[in-house]
């Protein structure tokens, strides 16, 4: 059986499909946790430590060294993406409550959705776009997206535009596993090859983790319509900004912002993770994790779409006659 090729042709499948199997064990034998406890129990419920040794592995991955040209795209992508969604949580916080909107086609949309939807780009799917849009450069700029990734930059964001309160110690919490990976990946590269490969194979197993807190029942409701919705204005309002910044301060054609506008596939876990350290969320990430799962779902398949749109109109072209200056400047050397 061809499993690992089926679930690579699914957007995000190496965190959704995984997320699926949890949610129909939750839907449709919700006790099995106590039943068979154990380690059974421990996978089945272990979100936040199995995120947390995912965090510690991704901080050993990431190379303090980079390229100029590499870290340059990085570094305009990652920003902009983290100050639009800043922003974009300011406003929402001015008409939503901190609670969620409780009535209506909205019922259901908060703060925390908004801010885990807009604030991780999915690197791989970014990454893949570039090998085929773009240059080896851009195709390297998801190195920094890392940093996106874990509950860290959202508790940032939601701190810093007023909707919530962090003791500093919850801050610490949340950035020390990384920051220790990160420190010791540096200090020794046998320590980062060996962790390294952890932050790809532990996403399934918090997936799955995760999946069993969704209970497809709430599917049913206008869920569905307002993730969709969601993930459009997550296109929509992060891929401004980030073309522009594409364009005029990482020197590209504005393709590598449109395709950063995703929402990564760990995204759906942040909404957990946050509420097990700020139980002021534990209500809204209920409804905010299933709707950031739809955003996962519905950005990865129309993102590439606009992606290679947007090339054939404006990048190709454009790229082209980069390549033309850049020839006719290496013949006049």
């Amino acid at each position: 059986m061809r499993i690992k090729d089926t679930i690579d042709k699914i957007p995000g499948g190496l965190m959704l499909a995984p997320l699926l199997v949890g949610a129909l064990c939750r839907t449709f034998a919700p006790g099995s946790p106590m039943y068979f406890k154990g380690f059974t129990q421990g996978i089945m419920t272990g979100v936040v430590p199995i995120l947390a040794v995912w965090f510690f592995c991704m901080g050993a991955s990431i190379k303090l060294s980079a390229t100029g040209t590499v870290l340059r795209k990085s570094g305009t992508l990652v920003l902009t993406k983290l100050l639009a969604a800043w922003v974009i949580t300011i406003v929402a916080s001015w008409f939503i409550p901190a609670e969620g909107i409780q009535t209506g086609f909205f019922a259901g949309l908060s703060i925390l959705a908004i801010v885990s939807s807009m604030d991780m780009t999915n690197g791989g799917l970014y990454a893949s776009l570039m090998q085929t849009y773009g240059t080896r450069e851009e195709a390297g700029a998801f190195v920094l997206t890392s940093i996106e990734s874990g509950p860290l930059m959202s508790m940032v964001i939601l701190g810093a535009s007023g909707v919530a309160r962090f003791e500093p110690q919850i801050f610490i919490g949340a950035l020390l596993p990384f920051v220790v990976g990160f420190i010791l990946g540096n200090l020794d590269p046998k320590v980062r090859a060996f962790f390294s490969p952890g932050g790809l194979l532990l996403i399934p197993f918090f997936g799955f983790s995760l999946g069993n807190t969704i209970d497809l029942n709430s599917l049913l409701s206008p869920l569905v319509g307002l993730g969709v919705l969601l993930a459009v204005s997550v296109i929509i309002l992060t891929s401004i900004p980030l073309i522009l910044a594409d364009k005029f301060i990482g020197g590209g054609t504005g393709t590598a912002g449109l395709a950063a506008s995703t929402t990564a596939g760990a995204a759906a876990a942040n909404p957990i993770a946050i509420a097990a350290v700020a139980p002021q969320f534990t209500e809204a990430a209920k409804t905010a994790t299933p709707l950031v799962a739809i955003c996962v779902i519905v950005t990865s398949i129309l993102v590439p779409i606009l992606t290679g749109l947007w090339y054939k109109k404006f990048g190709k072209g454009m790229a082209e006659r980069k390549e033309e200056v850049l020839a006719m400047t290496l013949a006049a050397d």
